[in-house]
């Protein structure tokens, strides 16, 4: 999983042409622990989605600038655009569900 910054953001993020989900975490987060391993998997199984990572004690701008209060949390974007956010540690199944749910077309 790429990490990304407040410099690739724009590129990276909101410049894509696929879904991107951008987890908010920062080291000293357990929660943020027990999902990056969930989120690997979840990014070599799926080619839907793009799975990036943000240290939000690095890059806070960036985090504050989407509403970002608690870690770790984990934005979908469309189209330059956040259209769900997850916030909290949650299994592989649930964010899965989640995740197809808000990838599902309108």
């Amino acid at each position: 999983m790429e990490s990304v910054t407040e410099e690739t953001f724009d590129t990276r993020v909101l410049g894509r042409g696929k879904p991107v989900l951008v987890e908010f975490w920062a080291t000293w987060c357990g929660p943020c622990r027990m999902v990056a391993p969930v989120l690997e998997q979840i990014a070599r199984e799926r080619a839907d989605v793009e799975i990036v990572k943000l240290n939000y004690d690095e890059e806070p701008e960036v985090g504050q600038r989407y509403g970002v209060m608690g870690l770790p949390t984990m934005l979908l974007f469309r189209d330059g655009e956040p259209v769900r956010s997850f916030v909290g540690a949650r299994p592989k199944s649930r964010l899965l569900a989640e995740l197809d749910d808000a990838l599902r077309p309108a």
